[in-house]
């Protein structure tokens, strides 16, 4: 339940690893709130409400008041909690600016080439295992570069970067099962593998993140339902 004397509700989906942001943002700094789980094929006369531009999840609802797209909803969480829990975006301008830029990155190479990865011309899949390898060796570098000798993007604890980053490695595995390749490959990106490792097992996020088997069940039926024969 949300806190006492204030009602915080969150529209997503356990499948959903976009929903997962602001869901660990939530446990990091120790706020309650009530999660309205959406099914995939269907959209809740509440999301519709909250979000008529996008029409999609995740949404937040704060006394009443919807916040749109997963990473402003963290940095909304971030600015208006500031009491609970470590602070979530970087005290130093430089280093916000780095993590918003990292964050723009994987969010507009990842999805595409994960889709591509699992889609169904086996032939794009060399070429989108190259293009996404290159890409978690340009963030191999930036954590090298990001992390000051720490455990995570943010220092010695989660941070923005990381929450970002999490929601597409959570994919990683699963695209791993479902396309029967090697991704996150530790010869390659060691340091990123180490910090996959640390992510996943911190107590804000370990058991929000869905299993690998979860989404392979779930994107296996997503796209029965899409190349099932219309009736």
């Amino acid at each position: 339940m949300a806190d006492l004397g204030e009602e915080v509700k969150l529209i997503g989906s356990s499948n959903s690893l976009f929903s997962s942001r602001p869901r660990v943002a939530l446990k990091l700094k120790g706020v309650d709130y009530d999660f309205l789980q959406e099914k995939w094929w269907q959209k809740s006369d509440l999301l519709l409400e909250s979000n008529p531009v996008y029409k999609k999840i995740p949404v937040l609802i704060h006394n009443n008041k919807p916040v749109c797209e997963s990473m402003i909803i963290v940095e909304y969480i971030d600015e208006t909690w500031t009491s609970k829990g470590p602070s979530i975006l970087p005290s130093d301008p430089y280093d916000r600016a780095m993590a918003r830029f990292w964050t723009a990155y994987s969010d507009d190479k990842f999805p595409s080439l994960l889709r591509v990865l699992t889609g169904p011309v086996p032939g794009e899949i060399p070429e989108a295992r190259e293009q996404f390898v290159a890409s978690l060796q340009l963030l191999e570098a930036a954590l090298e570069k990001c992390n000051k000798g720490k455990i995570f993007f943010g220092g010695d604890d989660i941070g923005y970067l990381d929450i970002a980053l999490g929601s597409h490695f959570g994919w990683i595995e699963a695209t791993e099962k479902l396309a029967g390749i090697r991704l996150l490959e530790k010869e390659k990106v060691p340091r990123l593998a180490e910090w996959c490792e640390h992510y996943f097992g911190h107590p804000a996020v370990k058991d929000i993140m869905p299993m690998t088997e979860e989404l392979v069940a779930f994107a296996t039926e997503v796209k029965s339902s899409f190349s099932a024969p219309a009736k």
